[in-house]
């Protein structure tokens, strides 16, 4: 009887889409509307992204336009992007808001490939979280009858290469943001 590893592939694809939009928040040289993805904006009573407040669109390579459907939103869009902690300029004008991006220091590109390196660290924790369960299950099911010991050893087998290659992955979603910080 073959071991259903789905929920497995479902939880490592779920590992590498978090990583990818935590790569996206990682903030380089360069004017991206993934961003502001995360930023919660206090509006009509409740929080809100400001996705669902505006239009978002790029003016230059360090410049975003987000412009309010309702421009009563502007000063809580503002104060939305201040508190968030991202590190952009924001500027009022009477279309709407434009962020700046700031040209990275040296200093501050250490500090963000400190952050991703650290992000994919939490990334590797809860796919060696998924491996010790699966591996639990699959002692707990030989132990049972329910598998031989051969079959265990073959799906540890398995299991261990599904995971290194995840790893292969992650790994090249960093190099990629990695260079992509340092240009």
């Amino acid at each position: 009887m073959p071991y259903n590893f789905i929920p497995l592939r479902q939880n490592v694809k779920g590992i590498e889409e978090w990583l990818r939009k935590e790569f996206a928040t990682i903030r380089t040289g360069r004017a991206t509307p993934a961003i502001l993805d995360g930023v919660k904006v206090e509006a009509y009573g409740s929080d809100m992204t400001i996705t669902q407040l505006a239009n978002i669109s790029m003016e230059d390579a360090r410049m975003i336009r987000i412009t309010p459907w309702d421009m009563s939103q502007v000063k809580a869009i503002e104060k939305g992007i201040v508190t968030s902690d991202l590190g952009l300029s924001v500027a009022v004008d009477d279309k709407g808001i434009r962020v700046i991006f700031p040209e990275l220091t040296s200093d501050r590109r250490t500090s963000l490939i400190k952050i991703a390196r650290q992000k994919l660290e939490d990334a590797r924790v809860t796919l060696r979280t998924e491996r010790e369960r699966i591996m639990k299950d699959i002692e707990k099911q030989e132990k049972e009858g329910i598998i031989s010991e051969d079959d265990k050893f073959r799906l540890k087998t398995e299991l261990q290469k599904m995971l290194d290659d995840t790893n292969r992955v992650l790994d090249g979603m960093l190099v990629k943001k990695e260079k992509e910080i340092s240009e």
